[in-house]
């Protein structure tokens, strides 16, 4: 595996960017693929299992979200101290994220096994057809809880990398990890060979296993790394350094747990209208995955070339940056709104067949299909704000407007659009958070003047 890392502050931009952007967004299509799995195998349980899984799920993504601060922190401050050719800095910051990842890791764990009862109750699952759903979804929430460290400091390490120009590493350690999971999952799901079948703690187990795979298998690539060795992960780290991994990385953490609670209360309101719309959601969320992943990758990309040239002081650089990842993700999103917007019932039929869903499957599609530019510019945008480390303007931007889907889908259910009125909100709020980021960003980078000391 390659541990070195790319220097990005000169060379062609558009080849920089594709290159570092498909193993970022391949190692994001596998973290779906890990979920998808999961969802298949334990489907076969029944829908309990699933109801107790999903439920748990809920969970597991606030402590990405949490994990977010440190992850955004690396890639950041990483590719900033590069781009000044400041390798002990590169390192110190690559140490400080780890360290932080590592405890906000075993407190969340902790945190997990000793609250998951109380935690999987507020939801009330109860029981169904003589499945204990609630006690399954403790099991698997403890178990999740007791791997924490190997479950949420992955994706830190992945953001050391990032940051390092070099994507390739965190795609062929997930690959691996995502291996591991799809084997075991039936083995340790429904008790293949020597093993008993352990039905939802088994789901928990495989995942657990295969994260611990893909720490150790970081932790070995530092062995070989010549900006930040394994013995430099393990030094004492700066508090100043920590603080600044957490003032970069906060911001845009906070904007991913709140989301998940936003998604949270979104599902309540659907509910009032039966499991057709949820099942809608579910699926139509997936399908569109697609072009947030690919939009993620880009933006990912784009915040290591823009930190590493904003280390350096290349303004110019990071304005033709941009305008290339722009350009880039303008033709995904176009591409994106005319196939979910004109092919929306074949693409929709591939998962759900059920004449009486796909009508309302083809809707959501075709309304969702109308901001797929706009959703594909506002994180892309984010990422270059994010490259700056100003990560405030589009954690508040999408904080704001995303927050105004509860309202606004309140009231636009009220009228004659009914539970399209859901949709709509989520459409027109990111219509709105695209176009407003944008104009945010055009003049601050127009205007930006460099510290006379450094970034």
């Amino acid at each position: 595996m390659s541990v070195t890392h790319t220097d990005l502050t000169r060379g062609p931009i558009f080849s920089q960017l594709i290159k570092l952007s498909i193993p970022i967004m391949a190692t994001s299509f596998m973290q779906m693929a890990y979920n998808l799995t999961d969802m298949i195998w334990i489907g076969r349980v029944g829908s309990g299992a699933v109801a107790a899984v999903g439920t748990a799920g809920f969970l597991v993504w606030f402590g990405n979200s949490l994990l977010f601060s440190t992850k955004i922190g690396a890639e950041v401050n990483v590719s900033q101290s590069l781009g000044r050719r400041d390798l002990e800095a590169a390192a110190g910051y690559g140490r400080s994220s780890f360290r932080l990842a590592f405890l906000l890791s075993a407190v969340y764990g902790l945190f997990l096994v000793a609250g998951a009862k109380a935690l999987i109750g507020f939801f009330a699952l109860g029981v169904d057809n003589g499945y204990d759903v609630t006690a399954a979804g403790i099991q698997y929430l403890r178990i999740i809880g007791a791997g924490s460290v190997f479950m949420f400091a992955n994706p830190t390490m992945t953001g050391i990398y990032n940051g390092l120009g070099n994507s390739r590493l965190p795609f062929q350690v997930n690959a691996v990890g995502l291996v591991i999971n799809m084997v075991m999952d039936p083995v340790l799901i429904f008790g293949l060979g020597p093993f008993p079948a352990m039905g939802v703690r088994g789901a928990a187990i495989a995942t657990i296993l295969s994260q611990m795979t893909v720490f150790l298998l970081f932790l070995s690539s530092f062995s070989k790394n010549k900006v930040i060795t394994l013995n430099e992960l393990f030094k004492r780290a700066r508090g100043r350094r920590m603080a600044n991994v957490l003032k970069i990385g906060l911001p845009p953490a906070l904007q991913n747990m709140l989301f998940a609670f936003f998604a949270m209360v979104i599902a309540k309101i659907l509910s009032t209208w039966g499991p057709v719309p949820i099942a809608v959601q579910k699926v139509g969320s997936q399908i569109e995955a697609l072009s947030w992943l690919t939009a993620g990758g880009i933006a990912t990309s784009l915040g290591a070339f823009v930190g590493q040239n904003y280390g350096a002081k290349d303004l110019h650089r990071i304005k033709q940056g941009y305008k290339t990842a722009m350009g880039i993700m303008g033709v995904v999103g176009l591409a994106a709104t005319g196939l979910l917007v004109f092919a929306g019932e074949p693409i929709f039929r591939v998962f759900i067949n059920e004449p009486h869903v796909i009508p309302e499957g083809v809707l959501y599609l075709k309304i969702l299909g109308y901001s797929q530019l706009f959703m594909a510019i506002e994180i892309t945008t984010a990422g270059a704000f994010n490259g700056m480390g100003k990560t405030l303007p589009p954690a508040l931007t999408s904080v704001i407007f995303t927050g105004l889907r509860i309202p606004a889908s309140l009231l636009l259910t009220g009228t004659s659009l009914g539970v399209a009125g859901v949709w709509w909100s989520v459409s027109g709020s990111s219509i709105i958070k695209g176009t407003l980021l944008v104009l945010l960003f055009l003049p601050y980078i127009s205007h930006f003047r460099f510290k006379k000391k450094g970034a």
